[in-house]
């Protein structure tokens, strides 16, 4: 049966869609069938990330609508095999997201995926409530920002409470932390948050830390899932969420700040 995965967010900006990109990418190198799915109706960025824009003919609301099949609204991906994506329509608005819709949309992806990865929206509104809802597990995506973390501690109360998973008594979903645009440095002289901060604010477990890196805007202007970019920083540090969330043991890194040769030869 697929595992639901919601990649979520209070607040706009904080690299979800990059995010739901590589995990599912990176679900698909490990062999695993995964689906990734746009939920963010009316501007639609996932297929720009995945570069495969020129290839949408249907969209999510298409299939909601009955206007197009599920086969014929996926879209194949090139570079990494059991890889699919379901694009969000740019002309619609997010009420053209129904429950009942969103609902067999899911069920059927299930049926040939073992993971389906959703793109959540920023926010708390329609379009994030229903990507949420149906999630078996929840990245949560924060910049380490006080008002980031206080918007994703407010997502932590709705995934607790207003997910199906909550509704039928079932166990909660699994929530996971991803830190992005992490600058130790900047830690280390009180502008930013430390990892120690968040999780002690967000209280979940944390499966990965993403550093500040040009390699993540030059591979979304290029159409490619930073996870792919196995020499940059942030693509082992995507490559080590997905290990870790397949139950690898790996240990934390780009979390420390790095040293110049002075400081290395004259530690403390």
């Amino acid at each position: 049966m697929a595992r639901i995965v919601v990649v979520t967010s209070g607040k706009g900006g904080v690299g979800k869609t990059t995010t739901s990109a590589a995990f599912a990418a990176g679900l698909a190198r490990a062999g695993h069938r995964t689906a990734v799915v746009d939920f963010d109706v009316g501007l639609r960025n996932l297929d720009l990330i995945m570069g495969c824009e020129r290839r949408v003919v249907y969209d999510f609301v298409n299939v909601i609508n009955g206007e197009a099949n599920l086969n014929q609204a996926l879209i194949r991906d090139k570079r990494t095999q059991g890889l699919s994506i379901l694009p969000a329509s740019q002309t619609r608005d997010k009420d053209a997201l129904t429950f009942e819709g969103v609902q067999a949309v899911l069920e059927g992806l299930a049926e040939d995926h073992d993971y389906i990865v959703c793109d959540s929206p920023a926010g708390i509104e329609r379009g994030a409530h229903l990507a949420m809802y149906f999630a078996d597990d929840a990245l949560v995506v924060t910049n380490p920002e006080v008002s980031s973390v206080r918007d994703s501690d407010r997502v932590l109360g709705l995934l607790s409470s207003k997910t199906r998973r909550a509704e039928q008594g079932e166990d909660p979903v699994q929530e996971h932390l991803i830190i992005t645009r992490y600058v130790p440095e900047r830690v280390g002289k009180g502008e930013m948050l430390s990892v120690e901060d968040v999780g002690e604010i967000l209280s979940i477990d944390l499966l990965g830390v993403i550093p500040e890196s040009s390699a993540v805007l030059n591979a979304s202007n290029s159409g490619v899932p930073v996870i792919l970019e196995e020499q940059t920083d942030a693509g082992q540090a995507y490559d080590d969420v997905v290990a870790r969330y397949l139950g690898q043991q790996r240990e934390h890194r780009f979390i420390t700040e790095k040293k110049g040769l002075f400081g290395r030869l004259f530690k403390g």
